[in-house]
């Protein structure tokens, strides 16, 4: 009799063990499946993440990102010149120069904004140090100096300006930033001859 329900206790102890182990290697089995399902759907994510994203500036060209700095400080200069004319200025043709300078250079810089948002491109926060003393300097005149001094520096930025849109319009690898330059030249070119309509109206 002993010898009878030792051998039941037996039975029962290995068909017990025998589940758990079953249990144990079913669990593993899923988890495995799990981590080999789940790796392709997170590289999948990454991409599509990366894609959302737009060209790194790692991918921009050096002319690309050299015009696009530029730019970007030399609205900022147009803008707060132009802004500085509207108090220190005494000519009403000045005035009136330096506010359709301000309006076009805004949303231009507004423009610019826009495609480095697109392309997770970071543009300077500050004017360079040459054009912090330009217009520093500038700030120091009043009236007629100011006026003279403003449509001489209206005249010489926008030369460079126009050189620069149109080297980027015919040299730039981005697609998107060579039309931005290309489009933005009529109005830089605009804004040179009223600045040397100014300038020559002062002689």
């Amino acid at each position: 009799m002993k010898n009878s329900i030792l051998t039941v206790l037996a039975v029962a102890t290995i068909v017990s063990c025998n589940k758990k182990e079953t249990t144990i290697a079913g669990s593993n089995s899923d988890s495995l499946t799990m981590s080999t399902s789940d790796s392709p759907t997170t590289l999948n994510d990454s991409a599509t993440t990366a894609d959302n994203m737009g060209t790194d500036n790692t991918m921009l060209s050096s002319q690309d990102k050299m015009f696009a700095d530029a730019a970007s400080t030399g609205s900022m200069m147009e803008v707060m010149t132009g802004k500085l004319a509207e108090t220190n200025a005494s000519s009403a043709a000045v005035k009136s120069l330096a506010a359709m300078i301000v309006k076009d250079h805004t949303m231009a810089g507004e423009e610019l904004k826009k495609w480095a948002s697109a392309n997770n491109y970071s543009l300077p926060a500050a004017m360079t140090t040459e054009q912090q003393a330009m217009f520093d300097e500038l700030k120091m005149k009043k009236g007629a100096e100011f006026d003279k001094a403003y449509a001489k520096m209206m005249v010489s930025d926008h030369k460079k300006d126009i050189d620069a849109f149109k080297k980027q319009s015919s040299e730039g690898k981005d697609t998107s930033l060579k039309t931005f330059a290309s489009n933005t030249v009529p109005t830089l070119e605009k804004h040179l001859k009223e600045a040397q309509k100014v300038d020559s109206s002062m002689k």
